[in-house]
């Protein structure tokens, strides 16, 4: 059974069947405009005991999302994180930096396993209600059933959200994972050092400017980042 993501604080649509029919769907999909407005990211973050020193970091980069954001249209964030036993909780969106990091700083990390599949299933919900253009997961390990992540990794791709999947450390499981999901998503694949947090701070911002603008805003960007994102995406 399903557990739905709690809000922190307090029928499915039929799919193509055949490889083919996806693919093109895929393909139509991502044509698609972005309706007009402020683009929508989920940031979901592994909020596990060993996260606690990379946490920290996200709160003071997190920042870089919406200022690159804001030069193609603006971003609406939502928190996601999960931690101890079977805690797994979503904020509202947020339009401002302040907003995202006054929630982080409240949150202390709790030892348990990964519910990534908790996370790709609320994302998949969010984005049958109202467009969401990207999914920024981060995390370092993987503790689940890797064939039913990648399911819902694919019903999310068919959503049209890519998932842009943040690995810190040299866990090949976690890796293998994160990659397929990053591929049936669209997405990348973005193994990172926390040590390098100038590096970490310039692909978030990359990858907001693409929440907010689509390719087009990725491709008009300067800098490592934006190619690096740009090479690893698909379609």
């Amino acid at each position: 059974m399903r557990r739905s993501i709690e809000r922190a604080g307090g029928g499915r649509e039929g799919l193509p069947s055949r490889r083919s029919d996806v693919a093109r769907f895929l393909a139509e999909a991502r044509r698609r405009p972005a309706e007009a407005g402020r683009g929508r990211l989920i940031f979901a973050l592994d909020a596990t005991m060993s996260r606690q020193p990379t946490w920290d970091l996200a709160c003071e980069l997190q920042g870089a999302m919406f200022d690159a954001a804001a030069t193609v249209g603006g971003l609406e964030v939502q928190l996601v994180y999960f931690r101890g036993h079977g805690e797994a909780r979503a904020s509202g969106f947020v339009a401002e930096a302040a907003g995202l990091k006054q929630l982080m700083t409240g949150i202390a990390c709790h030892g348990g396993l990964t519910q990534i599949g908790r996370v790709l299933e609320h994302a998949e919900r969010t984005a049958a209600k109202a467009p969401v253009a990207a999914l920024v997961y981060v995390g370092d390990a993987m503790e689940e059933n890797v064939d039913r992540l990648c399911q819902t990794a694919g019903a999310l791709g068919l959503r049209n959200t890519r998932a842009f999947m943040f690995h810190e450390g040299s866990d090949a499981t976690a890796g293998r994972a994160f990659r397929e999901i990053a591929r049936l998503t669209g997405g990348a694949y973005l193994p990172f050092d926390a040590r390098a947090a100038g590096e970490l701070r310039a692909l978030l911002a990359a990858v907001g400017a693409y929440a907010a603008g689509g390719k087009p805003a990725l491709e008009a960007m300067q800098g490592r980042a934006a190619r690096r994102l740009l090479a690893d995406m698909r379609g």
